[in-house]
């Protein structure tokens, strides 16, 4: 059996992309900055889509801290005889961080250890 489960706590990079469609659904994008300090200090910048994001998931703000939690895809398209590809993370759902003073992360979310423990 496979799994592709990804988890995030990081940063938004910028405001994000809203958008909406004639079928009611909104999808959310998101540039989400995480830090790492191992084996080298560096930040990384992950795209993030949401489809039927809520109130919640669109108010969010640039340098809001987050959660994402979702899996992990790499979508194909070609443009001028150029074929190209993305991975970005698929996000079931997006939360922001509790505790934005302090560097220490949050205890893990509730909503998290359900989806995980269901897979």
């Amino acid at each position: 059996m496979d799994l592709n489960l990804v988890v995030i706590l990081g940063r938004l990079a910028a405001a994000p992309e809203i958008r909406s469609f004639d079928s009611g659904v909104t999808l959310a994008r998101y540039l989400v900055t995480t830090r790492s300090e191992t084996p080298r200090r560096r930040v990384d910048v992950v795209p993030v889509v949401l489809w039927d994001a809520d109130e919640k998931a669109t108010a969010l703000e640039r340098g809001d801290g987050i959660w994402v939690a979702g899996s992990v895809q790499r979508r194909f398209w070609s443009d001028d005889q150029n074929r190209r590809s993305r991975i970005e993370i698929v996000a079931r759902h997006v939360e922001k961080r509790e505790n934005e003073e302090s560097d220490d992360p949050d205890p893990v979310p509730r909503w998290m250890v359900e989806q995980t423990t269901r897979v």
